[in-house]
């Protein structure tokens, strides 16, 4: 289960959710559950639908504990006490109408009474209207880019990447408390506002999910889904992709910070800064120390995942860079394929994702570090040529 973690203090657990934690919790006793994650339910709601959900989920254990126990206890009952070793014998009957009827009304009673507030809560789920700030989320194999559609942030993009150190994931370092649920940057969002998340996908179907706020909802190539939350309390809050996306499936966290209208206002302002004095000037003219410089970084962000940071691959699903026909061959061609990608293959089109200058830097890159050393150098203009094409 995702980890999170919140800057306050007592939850208020209702009467249903403290009586789960004392039944998972007496489940838990008897279970082999690993040392490394004691976590034996949903995490803590922190919207009013999680709590909801919360709820039902917990309504739900204990009408299925009642009924396992009531089963099992007659099950167990007629065993011991009605067995052949003490001279009982099997009733010899077809149909009982009484019984019949029984068994047929009471879990039909049981699954109406259930139904009122799952399909309340369903509905509510699915209520996107008047939203107070909508944010478009998109994944990528495997880092979600966010845009603020509307709102005082409308206009801020970036890419969430995971931020887990690689000498975690390879086990030459101690792994850390938010180990493999850490990004570089985290969607932020104020508190106690309605926000709206749009989903989709540029290549497979992804899942945009956070347990903490009740919501998980597909991002589909080619299709825009939506959900909603409103957190109520300030924290930073933790989860993942939840479909099976590809081979760094399971390195695709879901980050959301949530702050007070103050300091929302301030990243928001912070945020506009960074992308105007960041901004890429498409004429510029750039050097080839400038240009390795920046395409390493990107490389790094972008392409290590597959092509590895040394560039060998991952043969034959991702192939070598180092010495390969695209990065030693023709300059547009790789271009070309780093703008559109290769259809029926694993390769992601960028363009979408990276401007020219970003484009035009790891092309650099690839065709002039390890031992690939063609002194070419590649400029945005060059690309903005192959864009439209």
């Amino acid at each position: 289960m995702a980890r999170q973690s919140n800057n306050d203090g007592d939850v208020g657990l209702s009467r249903f959710r403290c009586a789960g934690l004392l039944l998972t919790g007496l489940l838990g006793m008897f279970s082999n559950v690993a040392n490394a994650a004691w976590e034996l339910n949903l995490q803590l709601p922190v919207t009013a639908l999680a709590r909801r959900v919360y709820d039902l989920h917990t309504l739900l254990t204990w009408v299925i504990f009642i009924i396992f126990v009531g089963v099992f206890s007659v099950v167990a009952w007629s065993i011991i006490f009605h067995r052949k070793s003490k001279g009982y014998k099997a009733a010899d009957f077809h149909d009982n109408t009484t019984v019949e009827i029984a068994w047929t009304i009471v879990p039909t009673l049981i699954l109406i009474a259930i139904a009122f507030p799952a399909t309340k809560a369903l509905v509510e789920m699915r209520d996107t209207s008047q939203p107070d700030l909508t944010i478009k989320a998109t994944g990528y194999q495997w880092k979600w880019g966010y845009e603020y559609v509307t709102g005082d942030a409308a206009g801020v993009k970036f890419m969430s990447v995971l931020s887990t150190p690689r000498d975690q994931i390879e086990n030459k370092a101690p792994k850390g408390e938010n180990y493999l649920l850490e990004v570089d940057r985290p969607m932020v969002v104020p508190v106690g506002k309605k926000v709206r998340v749009l989903t989709t996908a540029s290549d497979v179907i992804h899942n945009w999910s956070v347990p903490a706020f009740a919501v998980k909802v597909d991002a589909v190539p080619g299709f825009l889904r939506d959900t909603w939350f409103r957190a109520e309390k300030e924290g930073i809050y933790r989860g993942q992709c939840s479909e099976l996306c590809g081979k760094d499936h399971g390195f695709m966290p879901v980050v959301v910070e949530v702050v007070s209208a103050e300091k929302y206002a301030a990243w928001v302002a912070e945020q506009k800064k960074a992308m105007a004095a960041s901004a890429d000037d498409p004429a510029k003219v750039w050097k080839m120390d400038e240009l390795m410089a920046r395409g390493e970084k990107l490389y790094a962000t972008n392409c290590a995942a597959c092509h590895q940071p040394d560039g060998a691959g991952l043969p034959p699903a991702f192939p070598a860079l180092d010495g390969s026909k695209i990065a030693k061959g023709p300059k547009a061609v790789h271009i070309d394929i780093v703008l559109n990608g290769k259809p029926g293959t694993a390769m992601a089109a960028y363009a979408a994702q990276l401007n020219d200058t970003e484009i035009a830097a790891v092309v650099a890159y690839e065709r002039n570090a390890w031992s690939n050393k063609l002194g070419e150098l590649v400029q945005p203009a060059e690309v903005k040529a192959l864009r439209g094409k």
